[in-house]
């Protein structure tokens, strides 16, 4: 009697472990199964390789920063011969980011690309920030921004500061490099 009651719980443990198993990509996985294919790049990034210390940074700019942690980013080099994969991999990219997680920022045009800017957390805390481009010349990236309560107002106020030139991008550049 004793045996038949552990097997139909175990049973029961092992059928709620697999209906609450779910299916559904997520940019983390995404970035893990795209490692080694051809025709992206990850790379880690942590913060202490980026310097602002020459940048006119305002407080709240400097705030913003110092609550990033860790950059990662992933990156599709599109050429003539990858288009079609490239259309299917950028899809992949905005189907998960449309998961209800994913909080809208905006969406902006910058260099001839489009930027989507999202975040994962609550209205005024978040605990990763998502900056997904795509150009129909280069490809598309998707950088995540993990860190400890960041302010989604402020980090984008960092970002227009970077895409004002307050800070000096040139240190990204083994990411640029890579679309060319």
């Amino acid at each position: 009697m004793y045996a038949s009651i552990k097997k139909v719980l175990f049973s029961l443990l092992a059928i709620s472990m697999l209906v609450s198993c779910s299916n559904k990509e997520t940019l983390q996985t995404y970035f893990v199964d795209k490692q080694e294919v051809a025709n992206f790049t990850t790379v880690d990034i942590p913060t202490s390789v980026v310097s602002f210390e020459n940048a006119n940074l305002t407080e709240e700019e400097k705030e913003a920063y110092n609550t990033i942690k860790k950059l990662n980013f992933i990156g599709f080099k599109l050429d003539e011969t990858n288009t079609k994969t490239y259309e299917t991999e950028k899809a992949k990219v905005a189907s998960i980011l449309k998961d209800e997680k994913y909080i809208d920022l905006g969406d902006f045009n910058m260099f001839g690309s489009k930027l989507e800017l999202k975040y994962v957390g609550e209205d005024d805390v978040a605990d990763e920030f998502i900056i997904f481009g795509s150009s129909k010349e280069y490809g598309f990236g998707v950088l995540r921004v993990l860190g400890d309560k960041m302010s989604p107002a402020k980090l984008v106020k960092f970002a227009e500061s970077m895409n004002k030139g307050k800070v000096d991008t040139k240190q990204l550049q083994a990411i640029t490099n890579f679309f060319k």
